[in-house]
């Protein structure tokens, strides 16, 4: 088996996300524009672990490259699966610890998120957390607040995770002024207004 892939959304994929991660709102990217990585990641319990996102096909090759090197370095995932399985809520998914890409949704700031269009992908939320102000995302993420202390599965700059989505041409949410999104990678620039 190949432990790092990407291709076409398979049948089962697109029926759990019709109506939940995915609308047929005209803003919403086509299934077929979508794909379907399947990655081999090492989990905190030390074990080797299948996981699976779905992204921009447009990214899907780069995103392997990224995956293999997070591999390659041992980097902890806690987890990996569609967004779907959380019933497409973001909240619940950083909850679980689960690293996702795509789900139709808004940012904070109301307008549509880059998750919208399978061009972001966050990792490990609850030991990288979003925070802006004094509230933070997922709230579990607060004994994570710390960045000096860097435990397994934190996302640091240098460190393996940066490094990598920095060679594949990503933005990281940790280099932000007006808010820390240390889960947060994405491939097009975040804009200023």
């Amino acid at each position: 088996m190949t432990r790092f892939r990407a291709g076409p959304l398979p049948e089962r994929v697109r029926a759990t996300m019709r109506g939940v991660s995915w609308t047929d709102d005209p803003r919403c990217p086509a299934m077929d524009a979508l794909a379907l990585l399947e990655v081999d990641h090492h989990g905190f319990d030390g074990a080797v672990h299948r996981g699976e996102m779905v992204v921009a096909a447009e990214v899907a090759d780069e995103l392997v490259v990224v995956f293999e090197a997070l591999f390659a370095a041992d980097f902890p995932i806690a987890g990996m699966q569609p967004i779907d399985r959380f019933g497409a809520d973001d909240e619940a998914s950083m909850a679980a610890n689960n690293s996702s890409c795509f789900c139709f949704r808004n940012a904070p700031s109301g307008r549509l998120s880059e998750h919208a269009f399978a061009m972001a992908v966050d990792v490990n939320p609850m030991q990288n957390p979003m925070v802006i102000g004094d509230r933070v995302w997922p709230d579990a993420g607060r004994d994570y607040l710390e960045r000096g202390d860097v435990r397994p599965g934190m996302i640091v700059r240098p460190g393996p995770v940066v490094d990598a989505f920095d060679a594949a041409g990503w933005e990281w949410g940790g280099d932000w002024v007006s808010l820390s999104d240390y889960h947060h990678f994405q491939k097009r620039p975040r804009p200023t207004k």
